[in-house]
């Protein structure tokens, strides 16, 4: 132990008195490898154990310690350490029963005269009282447990073999070894500011509180430095990238945009026009615009993309466009060829399903500037592809691309601007998370016309008549989606399979239907054919998996069945829902599910109540969870310990607001009282240091 004395709390949690390899393996369960992970593994709730109660004033249901002395203990087996430990307990007040399930072990700690304080539910029947498992601590004369009664005591994630009364003793233990040499990163003009307190004190009264309102108040100040790191980085970038990066103004006498808007069969809604305003300002300033453009399905951010890059195209510079699907590349193509075409922009494709002769012609066109605009999926960042001058780079659903991907098409301009789009709706407090580095422009309104599906959820058991609505519809003349979660059967899941599926609709309840089969474990091309027959009316069900998610526009498809809905994400479900909705005619969502509990059926009710993108991803988000966007990684756990964005809103806005104010008093953190600090935010986004850097 004396050799690990006089490291920091980066020390492995091993080494702190009363953990050892075993319990260290136990702690891993639960991401603490560190001291400092112990420090900052936070209770996840609190119980109030200063008064005892005495057994007759408990009533049923009522959590309560108790100090009490044994006066019958009896181990009851039922075979292989599995039974029940029966204890009749009494005070000065009454008589109870106590009852622990498969615990043998208190056979060597329980007997007549030994006495115990007890803290559990009370459970009363006919008159008798039970205490259920309660957890309990021997008292011996003159000797008393401090940590775990007399004191409000904190409750903490836990895992098998791993007790509470051992994790209060191990907090415990590193607060008294390694808290006094703790350095606070927080600058005190901070703290004083805010009104948060100091490290060793939060810590403290975070883990031993003496009253709730202490501990609440030193959360408040662990999660603001947690917020404050990740805020620093992005702040640190953009102001960055605002003084020390020159990028080309954009400032087109608007010649082509404004053809383009005269020859829409529609006029822009008033976000569209604010949105594009703020583009075409930012893409006028000496600097490159660093934007996120954000609306819900069906808003209409592509036009607003297309009159941006119109703009760039009129000052001499080219355009790249990259999607994260084939699928979704052809149909901005598509779209970018029917709006610019007829302006003279010359536009192409550039996936890798393209034959190498066409690939190579469009990167030739490229280089030479002979092709204003391209859009592409990956294939845009091959080493081959080289652009006479690239002035304006759009990214769609850009959080399905890692940081080095979108930066590879970035680095093919001399510092062009940025534009980012994605039709997954954010909250605000998540977008200040993730994006905080990007000005975010959010389109709200839909174009008039568009009539929301109406959306219904439904048990397996109801399928049948699922299957008969479809049948109906195409008799209609309209077509229809079947989407599944899987394009294989699983044995680990028991969900019906996009392959298997096919043949049996096929062959049952859509019998004599036009079907289609798509998936992502298809080439490009095939994926291609069966869509392509689709949108030309060939196909009247599309059997599918979410390869269609994004970048599929079929107006006379109004019916989507997604069966297993349960196992997608509610932001997924309404990205699919927004492939149906799109002509004239009234459409309808229907998810199949049947989830476990009543939280996930209420989660999938969701959809029925609203069609607000934001609301829904929020709810998504509360329960999913959010990906790492400042790394490699694009899903998993993100890097705070403690912080929650939906339900720390004011210190999250807090935090950002101090990060901008120390980035622009010290743009480097190198001042001496902010080194900590700056220190503190590499260590916490190690992962994130080679993209995005702290000065």
């Amino acid at each position: 132990m004396k050799e690990f004395r006089s490291l920091d709390w980066s020390t492995p949690v091993q080494y702190l008195k009363g953990v050892g390899a075993n319990r260290a393996a136990l702690l891993a369960r639960l991401d603490i490898h560190t001291v400092r992970d112990l420090l900052l593994t936070l209770p996840r709730r609190y119980e109030d154990r200063r008064t005892f109660r005495p057994l007759r004033d408990l009533q049923h249901g009522e959590w309560a310690a108790v100090h009490v002395q044994v006066s019958r203990a009896d181990w009851k087996s039922i075979g292989a350490g599995k039974g029940h430990f029966d204890a009749i307990v009494s005070d000065a007040t009454g008589v109870a029963r106590c009852r622990w399930y498969n615990a043998p072990y208190l056979k060597d700690q329980l007997a007549p005269g030994v006495r115990l304080i007890l803290y559990g539910r009370a459970v009363r029947s006919r008159g008798a009282l039970l205490l259920e498992h309660p957890e309990l601590e021997r008292v011996h004369d003159g000797e008393s447990d401090l940590l775990n009664i007399g004191r409000i005591v904190p409750v903490y994630p836990s895992t098998e073999q791993l007790g509470q009364r051992a994790l209060r003793r191990m907090v415990w233990n590193a607060l008294e070894i390694y808290s006094p040499g703790l350095e606070d990163p927080l600058p005190e003009s901070t703290r004083l500011r805010w009104q948060l307190p100091e490290l060793r004190r939060a810590l403290r009264e975070v883990h031993f509180p003496d009253e709730l309102e202490q501990a609440a108040r030193a959360r408040a100040r662990l999660v603001f430095e947690e917020f404050l790191c990740m805020q620093l980085v992005l702040a640190a970038k953009k102001r960055r990238l605002e003084r020390e990066v020159e990028g080309r103004p954009i400032q087109a006498a608007g010649r082509l945009r404004e053809q383009l808007l005269a020859s829409l069969p529609f006029t822009l809604t008033e976000d569209q026009r604010r949105a594009l305003s703020e583009i075409l300002s930012d893409m006028a300033r000496p600097h490159p615009m660093h934007r996120l453009l954000q609306g819900d399905v069906g808003s209409g951010k592509t036009i607003v993309a297309a009159c941006a890059a119109a703009d760039a195209i009129e000052c001499g510079l080219q355009v790249a466009m990259m999607a994260p699907t084939e699928l979704l590349a052809q149909q901005h193509a598509r779209t970018f060829e029917r709006y610019l075409h007829p302006l003279g922009i010359r536009s192409a494709l550039l996936i890798g399903s393209l034959g190498e002769r066409e690939k190579a012609l469009v990167r030739q066109q490229v280089a030479e500037g002979r092709i204003h605009l391209v859009a592409g999926t990956h294939a845009l960042i091959q080493e081959q592809v080289e652009f006479r001058e690239l002035g304006l780079v759009i990214i769609d659903e850009q959080h399905k691309f890692g940081v080095e991907q979108r930066g590879r098409l970035y680095r093919k301009g001399t510092q062009p601007h940025v534009l980012v789009m994605t039709a997954t709706p954010i909250p605000r407090t998540l977008a200040m998370t993730w994006y905080g580095d990007l000005d975010v422009t959010i389109i709200r309104q839909k174009p008039p016309g568009r009539q929301p599906p109406e959306t219904r959820v439904i048990r397996s058991q109801q399928l049948p008549l699922a299957y008969d609505f479809i049948r109906k519809q195409v008799a209609k003349g309209r077509q229809a989606y079947v989407v599944y979660p899987l394009v294989e059967e699983s044995e680990q899941l028991e969900v019906r399979a996009a392959t298997q599926m096919f043949e049996e609709l096929r062959a049952g309840p859509l019998a004599g239907l036009r079907l289609g089969l798509v998936h992502g474990r298809m080439s490009p091309a095939e994926r291609d054919i069966v869509m392509e027959k689709f949108r030309r009316g060939e196909i009247d069900v599309v059997v599918s998996t979410t390869v269609i998610e994004v970048g599929v526009d079929v107006p006379n498809a109004t019916v989507m069945l997604i069966e297993h809905a349960e196992r997608f994400g509610l932001a997924q479900l309404h990205q699919l829902r927004g492939r149906i909705g799109r002509g004239e005619n009234k459409s309808f969502c229907i998810l199949q599910g049947d989830p476990k509990t009543k939280e996930a059926w209420k989660r999938l009710k969701v959809l029925e109540q609203t069609h607000d993108g934001f609301r829904i991803a929020e709810e998504d988000f509360r329960i999913r969870g959010m990906g790492n966007l400042l790394g490699r990684e694009q899903s998993g756990a993100m890097l705070f310990r403690n912080a929650d964005p939906l339900q720390d809103v004011a210190l999250l806005e807090s935090a950002r607001r101090e990060a901008f104010r120390l980035i622009d008093e010290d743009p480097h953190l190198q001042r001496p009282e902010h080194q900590r600090l700056r220190e503190a935010a590499r260590a916490l986004y190690r992962a994130a240091e080679p993209f995005v850097k702290v000065g």
